[in-house]
């Protein structure tokens, strides 16, 4: 993709080269084996409204530096507030003292595998419309606009709509020579109706399918990605549908799972699975390791034949996107799955030696220049069939199943084992038609039993890039935006539970 923005001037316009010169030069005079310094400023802003009428407004700023060494085969770290070099000679400073206390606690010597050097980079991922360049009143005045088109239909109680847009500008240089400058932008809109069955005091909501997207304030005007008028003048009548719907039938059903739905599914079950940390048991701590060990790599039967999973930085619009990583490394797209078997990981630097492999996937990631990068997921992916069916040829060929869109909530073990879903909206398939929405359902699964069970897979026409903003990491926790792509699905003879019923009402 041709590059058609530049990073904004203002950012360009700190001392990065001067902060990154007298940092590097100290690290290098203390003896490191490498130094990396980042300067990152993060702007946000969170728009919320209340049955149309504006409830909160808040922005936000954070802007700092980082340096981070390698000092005698074991890392170091410092962050600050202050761009100046006397600061950034500090914190080279305080990074090589943070070694020498860590050396001590350190069983394996940090080695970081080779990456060439990037002298003079920049990448801006792909949007049309900056949306911190959109005056509030227009933004504000649209989200009304919308959330009043919704809260006037039939049966609609209330609306809760919210939109989160984020700009993240980074510079990077480290011992190498690599220096490097991008600016990335993402946005989160989402609409929420309510209702009550007034004979029943049935109480139901449901939000909007459109996903969280690495695109400007276009995505929400310009029909680009997602038909916002069209999603909003359905939801009403789905809803009242669902309100009335029977509750399921609890046993097993063949499942086809919608692209809104089988993102998080693949997130929670392959994305944080594949991430090499996890699975040599370094990330143990915050959500556990992984089933999907190393001595399984090239072994492990994932899932069916069908199943081709890649790992992508590279991806337009995609949240995980990047044109380097916090390391350095260049973006990338690698296979984590090939024809159901486990061939390869999510990595950075050093968990790449540590594993013989002659470079890293570009998986490094800080969420703000106080927090030390670590190993995040990549948009971790399902490919969809070339000649594949589209969704309605997929329930077409179901005689007895159930139809699911939409995430909600979720369960999975600490290995990313065993896990459970529900969804916004589920359909009775019968005789390979739609026969109505039912309430209360969810399906279970072990990893490998469901990826397993996949007998179809859709065409191009069924993919969707989904998504969150939320995806929690490390000690101390961080935050990171993560893509996953994937088309329909059919699980075959998957086990459906009726959630009223497995809470005891």
């Amino acid at each position: 993709m041709a590059q058609t923005r530049s990073v904004d001037e203002s950012f360009l316009a700190l001392p990065l080269s001067a902060l990154a010169d007298a940092a590097l030069t100290r690290a290098v005079d203390l003896g490191c084996e490498h130094a990396d310094l980042r300067v990152e400023r993060i702007r946000t802003q969170s728009i919320r409204l209340r049955d149309a009428r504006l409830e909160s407004s808040g922005d936000g700023e954070d802007l700092g530096l980082a340096v981070r060494v390698v000092h005698e085969g074991t890392w170091g770290f410092a962050a600050g507030v202050v761009l100046t070099a006397a600061e950034a000679v500090r914190l080279a400073e305080e990074a090589v003292a943070v070694a020498g206390v860590s050396a001590a606690m350190n069983t394996d010597r940090v080695e970081l595998a080779h990456e060439p050097t990037y002298a003079d980079g920049e990448w801006v991922s792909a949007y049309e419309v900056d949306p911190f360049a959109v005056p509030d009143a227009e933004k504000t005045g649209l989200l009304v606009e919308l959330s009043e088109q919704l809260l006037a239909a039939d049966g609609v109680e209330h609306v809760e709509t919210s939109v989160l847009q984020v700009k993240e500008q980074k510079f990077y240089a480290d011992t190498s020579g690599t220096r490097t400058r991008q600016q990335r932008v993402r946005l989160h809109p989402e609409f929420t109706a309510s209702t009550v069955d007034r004979a029943t005091g049935t109480f139901e909501s449901m939000r909007t399918l459109a996903p969280p997207v690495g695109r400007g304030w276009e995505y929400l005007t310009a029909g680009t990605g997602w038909n916002w008028r069209g999603e909003l003048a359905q939801l009403p009548e789905l809803l009242r549908e669902k309100v009335k719907a029977p509750s399921v039938d609890a046993g097993r059903y063949d499942l086809v799972v919608d692209p809104s739905n089988l993102w998080l599914t693949i997130h929670e079950s392959i994305g944080h699975a594949t991430e090499l940390d996890r699975a040599l048991g370094y990330e143990a701590a915050y959500a556990g390791t992984s089933f999907a060990t190393v001595d399984k790599l090239g072994t492990l039967q994932y899932g069916s034949p069908l199943m081709n999973v890649t790992g992508d930085r590279t991806v337009p619009h995609g949240l995980s996107s990047v044109g380097w990583d916090d390391e350095g490394v260049a973006g990338q797209q690698w296979d984590l799955i090939r024809d159901g078997v486990l061939v390869g990981y999510q990595v950075d630097r050093n968990m790449a030696r540590l594993r013989g492999l002659e470079r890293s996937n570009g998986c490094a990631f800080a969420d703000s220049a106080a927090h030390v990068p670590v190993q995040r997921m990549a948009n971790v992916s399902l490919q969809p069939a070339p000649d594949g069916p589209s969704t309605e040829e997929i329930i077409g060929g179901v005689e007895r199943g159930v139809y699911v869109v939409g995430d909600n909530s979720w369960s999975i073990d600490m290995q990313r084992y065993n896990f459970q879903f529900t969804g916004q909206r589920f359909y009775k398939i019968e005789g390979g038609k739609l026969a109505g929405q039912l309430r209360d359902v969810a399906y279970q699964a072990t990893t490998t039993d469901f990826w397993g069970s996949m007998s179809v897979v859709g065409g191009p026409q069924t993919y969707v890039l989904g998504g969150a903003f939320n995806c929690g990491k490390a000690q101390p926790g961080q935050v990171a935006a993560v893509s996953h792509g994937c088309p329909s699905a059919l699980f075959e003879n998957t086990a459906i539970l009726n959630t009223k019923q497995e809470g005891g009402r």
